[in-house]
């Protein structure tokens, strides 16, 4: 800047004898300008002189702080290495471990979706035997229902067997005591084809024809008379019971042209004959009884004819009152 002030007024000096007073003014205007600005400049270059300074004090700390950056920055260029290494490892786990979990997950996909479909049957299994179950509870209450009401017609019943088997038991008693009654009046025709015993609560009586007909004969003798009315006066005080006289033959076939013509005749006449000595000498109740013949299809020994030829008085305790008992169930 100096040297451009300088040549300027060179140049003024110059062309002094050309330079009029206004173009003198001018210069020394810019003269005082350039002066100004060159002060400025001096203090502006004090200050940058300064500003240098500074700058290179900062400069030297600087490539201090770079150098030390610079070391730094070697040890952790080592320890960036070190750790890109240590990455990259860990990287590689890491994918590894994500492949495995991914694999895993898969796994654990279908595995739950294995679990869920047998949780799902396991749930419908589960509800099917509730059902069941629920089903099972109703019938259950049903036939608890019907077990307390069968229960209850059970003890009904009860009482009636227990009712029957009394009913029974005194009509066995009776039957004995009947049995009883008609041997002892019996007694004296013991050994002349006449036998009383009891079996299924009934008396049976029987009585060979040779006790009481003469052969092919419907008349009863004398001695036969005599067994059949001891029966009937031992028997006539009896109201409860039901008498049958069964006419029995043999196997000999009767062939005739009068009465009797056959065996069923000669078998039904002979017991219609027993119940009229028997209604004639007593005072049994005629509803009572009944008379039946049986011809020869009923013998009790095959090997003895006079055995077969018999008449049986089978007396039975009225059943009227076991039979109200049944009905009433």
């Amino acid at each position: 800047m100096k040297s451009v002030f300088f040549l300027a007024i060179m140049a003024v000096f110059t062309l002094g004898s050309c330079v009029t007073a206004r173009q003198y003014e001018e210069l020394e205007t810019r003269k005082t300008e350039y002066q100004t600005e060159n002060e400025k400049l001096s203090k502006s270059n004090e200050q940058l002189k300064t500003q240098m300074n500074e700058m290179t004090a900062q400069a030297s700390d600087l490539d201090k702080r770079i150098t030390a950056l610079q070391s730094d920055t070697a040890i952790l260029g080592t320890s960036t290495r070190h750790l890109r290494s240590q990455y990259d490892k860990i990287n590689n786990l890491n994918d590894i471990l994500m492949h495995k979990n991914t694999t895993m997950l898969s796994e654990m996909t279908s595995e739950n979706r294995q679990l869920l479909e047998d949780l799902q049957l396991t749930r419908n299994e589960l509800q099917g035997k509730e059902d069941a179950l629920l089903m099972l509870e109703d019938q259950l209450n049903e036939k608890e229902s019907r077990l307390e009401t069968l229960n209850g017609e059970l003890e009904v019943r009860e009482a009636k067997v227990n009712e029957l088997q009394e009913l029974l038991k005194s009509q066995e008693d009776a039957a004995n005591a009947l049995k009883d009654k008609i041997a002892a009046a019996l007694l004296g025709f013991k050994d002349k084809g006449l036998t009383v015993e009891q079996k299924n609560g009934k008396v049976y009586v029987s009585l060979e024809a040779k006790l009481l007909f003469p052969s092919g004969s419907t008349i009863i003798d004398s001695e036969g008379k005599k067994a059949l009315i001891e029966l009937a006066k031992a028997i006539e005080s009896q109201s409860d019971l039901e008498i049958i006289v069964e006419g029995h033959t043999d196997t000999d076939a009767l062939k005739s042209t009068s009465i009797p013509r056959d065996n069923w005749e000669l078998s039904v006449m002979r017991s219609t004959a027993v119940v009229k000595i028997m209604l004639e000498n007593s005072q049994i109740n005629p509803m009572i009884l009944a008379a039946s013949g049986r011809s020869a299809f009923h013998p009790i020994d095959p090997e003895d004819k006079a055995r077969n030829r018999r008449i049986e008085i089978i007396i039975s305790p009225n059943l009227n009152d076991l039979f109200n008992i049944i009905d009433s169930e």
